[in-house]
């Protein structure tokens, strides 16, 4: 089971103009290369890397920012990072409300040309990472709420964000590796995801707050982020593999609640790890929070491994 951590490369999934959208990659070298190093140290032992527009990617340039990494830089910091025991996991989220950083193509969703370019940096991907275990999809929070403040909303629903989510699949299943994705779906939309939903998809609920009570009065069945906890209830009872996923988004105790609650509800054999989200740019600005963000999987895991409750 893995401890992982999650750091953005690039931040261009948030919006699609200014100031939200860079031009120029927002990411501070020095910053990468404490975390990563006090994440080895503090034993968290994987690593994902929403990329989005910050590589020069050689099947597809135009999308890069300012300043974006070229292919040969991610490689060596690949191999750094898998020379400190950190096993690095590539996320393109493919989200409708997340994908400005794919530039002229997010307004292109679900054409041939759309199609062709999503394929192209899967396989590259795949390919600069050397077939990773494990490719995040993202696939969040695409809904007409969430897409409120874009200059430009587009949102695929029924059958058609099923088309599209199966086709991401098949293209990261073909180049070797497993997908990964947020699970949001599933709240509002439950009879079709577990219909619907492959096994073979590695699901990450998530949710920031503290309330982790299960009703005596039995589930509901359409869940509200409040109830968002839950999920992690129903996609046990539907036999997902899972990797529970906290944040320091809204409150410092959530990574440990959230241990506390997944590891007593999910099988063994189904919870594969666990994932800190801090949700903050790569940058000093935030340096206090990701440390602390850190800080927290690594008393969260000697918890755990005591045997003792998580606190």
């Amino acid at each position: 089971m893995f401890w992982g951590n999650f750091l953005y490369l690039s931040v261009n999934m948030w919006g699609d103009a200014p100031p939200i959208f860079a031009e120029e990659l927002r990411f501070d070298d020095a910053l990468w290369v404490e975390l990563t190093e006090k994440m080895a140290a503090d034993g968290l032992d994987l690593l994902v890397i929403d990329l989005g527009d910050g590589v020069r990617y050689d099947s597809h340039p135009e999308v890069a920012v300012g300043k974006a990494w070229s292919t040969e830089r991610l490689r060596d910091e690949l191999t750094r990072l898998r020379q400190l025991g950190i096993e690095p996991i590539p996320k393109l989220n493919f989200s409708a409300t997340h994908d400005a950083w794919l530039r002229q193509y997010s307004r292109q969703v679900s054409t041939p040309v759309y199609y062709e370019v999503c394929a192209d940096l899967i396989a590259e991907v795949s390919q600069l990472f050397d077939t990773p275990r494990f490719f995040h999809i993202g696939m969040d929070e695409e809904n007409a709420q969430d897409q409120r403040a874009l200059q430009y909303a587009v949102m695929r629903q029924h059958d058609l964000w099923w088309h599209d989510l199966l086709f991401l699949v098949d293209r990261v299943e073909q180049a070797g590796s497993r997908a990964w994705m947020w699970s949001d779906y599933a709240w509002r939309n439950p009879e079709a995801f577990y219909a619907k939903m492959p096994k073979s998809i590695v699901q990450s609920n998530w949710y920031y707050v503290d309330r982790f009570d299960v009703p005596e009065e039995g589930r509901p069945r359409v869940l509200e982020y409040a109830d968002a906890s839950l999920c992690y209830l129903d996609l046990e009872d539907h036999g997902y593999d899972q990797v529970p996923t906290a944040s320091t988004h809204t409150m410092l105790d959530n990574f440990a609640d959230t241990v506390a609650f997944c590891a007593k509800r999910i099988a063994p054999e189904r919870l594969l790890g666990f994932l800190q989200v801090p949700w903050r740019p790569t940058t000093n600005q935030y340096r206090g929070i990701h440390l602390a963000a850190i800080d927290l999987v690594r008393d969260a895991k000697a918890a755990f491994e005591r045997g003792g409750a998580v606190s």
